[in-house]
């Protein structure tokens, strides 16, 4: 598997971890989802190097992820926002922090509680069936190969 050319991959998953797998990336569209835009912010929060943190978002940009936004004209300044594109990463980024302060709280405990806006309360991202509601987990998930599958597919493994 050659990650400069996926687009022909069968693999959704990688796929999408040639666009996001990096922790840069993933770090960069996390501060992102907590409104931040301008490339001083992301250096200064991340403390990532302007040419490493230059290139990812240029590679968000070109994916279709953030779109850059003049803020500024002399000189003219750009902060990035996410696409519609980068919107549908969020169920990602909440699934990873599920499994974060589940699996790596840390000695002082989840470092971020999730508030929901409607009803206020604090909740954890779960995952459901569209169909029908119910809770979705690797112990009542069945894959088979779908329209883009190759003769010997990549499909995620059965669960048992």
């Amino acid at each position: 598997m050659r990650w400069d050319n996926l687009e022909s991959e069968a693999c959704s998953v990688a796929r999408a971890i040639s666009v996001i797998g990096d922790r840069w990336t993933i770090l960069i569209l996390r501060d992102c989802f907590m409104r931040v835009r301008r490339f001083e912010d992301f250096e200064r929060r991340l403390g990532i190097t302007r040419h490493v943190l230059a290139d990812r978002l240029r590679k968000l940009v070109q994916l279709g992820v953030l779109r850059r936004v003049p803020y500024q004209e002399r000189p003219r300044r750009y902060e990035y926002r996410l696409t519609p594109k980068g919107l549908d990463l969020q169920p990602v980024l909440l699934a990873l922090v599920r499994w974060g302060d589940t699996h790596m709280p840390g000695e002082r405990g989840r470092p971020v509680l999730l508030e929901h806006r409607d009803c206020g309360q604090v909740f954890d991202p779960v995952v459901v069936c569209s169909h029908c509601g119910g809770a979705v987990d690797a112990h009542n998930v069945r894959t088979r190969p779908g329209p883009g599958a190759r003769a010997v597919s990549n499909t995620l493994p059965q669960s048992g």
